[in-house]
């Protein structure tokens, strides 16, 4: 029996082994809404340019809009003999309309009607993603709200640093979300360009309107160069980069948050409500939710790999190879968006910051030896030479098992007569905090109006 898809140059059916190898209808089904729109517009176009009548295309158009229905009550079901989405809805129609949708396919190839598919599937994801980073973003911003006054210690090289405002570290994050959506955004400019119309590979001779589909399904723009329209996947790729940011910033924050829950830091409390237990230690409550994002980027890194690595090599124009993008691009996308999700949700209701541990934090070591430094400075001593006498005094202070509070002013003076009294008051940590009052600083007066700044971005 021969392949109803195919010409009759074809007198042999596949073999059943190949042909479902070659299908790809058990994953590009999740393109069939994108289908059904592109196909509804094709034939909107097709009708008010007298290449079918207008009578036609309206017959088409509610026999495909049927198929819409069929499928949400669960009556349309492609098998694997439909080979792909494209075919299962135009074996669909032709039953539906018999030779009458056997003209839906008039100037187009599936090679655009799949790059058409997939870049209207794109487009709504990435859509729908940029709300879910924003809902992030309010909620981090939420949480910084209340810990404006809340210090935590600041790290590099994973060594106490300097103090910080929680809220400030919690709006660094805002900040990398914020560019991960400016990233989007500028990808969806290039995913937002129409190929339908350039059929197989070398446009059409039937006088289509490839402007009249673009405006229809509210892309920007439409492909100049046939070969390029059926051939790129450039778009693909682009946002699965996008995508690989955005994972690793849900990962830099999954590993601060492992950190902070860990005893040695414990700098918040996981809630019963994103934490789980241990089924042989009953004291364990485990970060799952961080750990299984962070371990979730190497899908996404992956993805990107595999997707760089099947376009390297592919002459101009369509190659099967095409097919092998979907599964991917899929997935990154369900991957990206479950972990925003689930980030959004731990920070919502799944973790709370233990002030007592980190007033701790913030008092118990050196990280306000800078502000010691820049005290001489103010007194005018060069920066280079009061950096190296504090250097002698954490070193001492060290030795004898002191802080830098703990100093009588007796023995802060025979470092150098320079210090005074005040010294005390300044090199508390909430004084540390707030004296970093350039622009972009850790200082209260700063954070504040970064807080005001996201507020007003947000119309909050």
């Amino acid at each position: 029996m021969t392949n109803n898809t195919w010409s009759d140059r074809f007198e042999e059916g596949l073999n059943p082994e190949i042909e479902r190898f070659n299908a790809s209808i058990g994953f590009d089904i999740e393109l069939l809404q994108e289908d059904l729109d592109g196909s509804i517009a094709h034939a909107r176009m097709l009708g008010e340019c007298g290449v079918i009548s207008f009578d036609e295309s309206i017959q088409i158009e509610r026999a495909l809009e049927e198929i819409r229905s069929e499928n949400s009550l669960g009556q349309f079901i492609p098998e694997i003999s439909d080979e792909d989405v494209h075919f299962a809805v135009e074996k669909r129609l032709i039953e539906k309309l018999g030779s009458l949708g056997k003209k839906l396919h008039t100037g187009r190839s599936r090679n655009d009607q799949v790059g058409l598919d997939i870049r209207l599937w794109l487009r709504r994801k990435m859509d729908f993603l940029d709300k879910e980073l924003e809902g992030f973003q309010i909620v981090l911003l939420s949480k910084a709200e209340q810990s404006l006054n809340i210090l935590i210690p600041g790290y590099t090289h994973l060594q106490r640093a300097q103090p910080l405002s929680l809220a400030h570290h919690l709006l660094a994050y805002v900040e990398m979300l914020e560019r991960d959506r400016k990233r989007l955004a500028d990808a969806r400019k290039r995913v937002n360009v129409s190929p339908l119309g350039a059929a197989a590979l070398a446009g059409t001779s039937v006088p289509i309107d490839r402007r009249k589909t673009a405006k229809l399904l509210n892309f920007d723009d439409i492909y100049l160069n046939s070969l390029d329209a059926v051939s790129d996947r450039d778009f693909a790729v682009e946002f699965t980069t996008v995508a690989a940011l955005i994972m690793v910033h849900l990962s830099r924050l999954s590993e601060e948050v492992i950190l902070w829950a860990s005893e040695e830091f414990s700098f918040v409390s996981l809630t019963d409500r994103c934490a789980t237990g241990s089924s042989l230690m009953p004291q364990k409550k485990n970060p799952d939710v961080p750990e299984l994002v962070r371990g979730k980027c190497g899908r996404v890194f992956g993805h990107l790999q595999g997707l760089l690595t099947i376009m390297k090599g592919l002459p101009l124009a369509y190659n099967k190879d095409f097919q092998e993008d979907k599964e991917a691009l899929f997935d990154v996308v369900r991957t990206t968006q479950d972990c925003v999700n689930a980030m959004t949700i731990l920070f919502h209701e799944g973790l709370e910051f233990r002030s007592d541990s980190l007033s701790r934090a913030v008092t118990s070591d050196f990280s306000n030896a800078t502000d010691v430094a820049d005290y001489l400075v103010t007194k005018g001593v060069p920066f280079r030479e009061a950096y190296q006498l504090v250097g002698s005094v954490v070193k001492r202070c060290i030795q004898q098992g002191l802080l830098l509070r703990d100093l009588t002013l007796d023995q802060w003076q025979e470092v150098s007569p320079f210090f005074q009294k005040d010294i005390y008051d300044r090199i508390l940590p909430k004084a540390v905090v707030a004296s970093r009052t350039s622009e972009g600083g850790t200082g209260f007066i700063r954070v504040e109006e970064q807080l005001n700044h996201w507020k007003n971005r947000f119309g909050l």
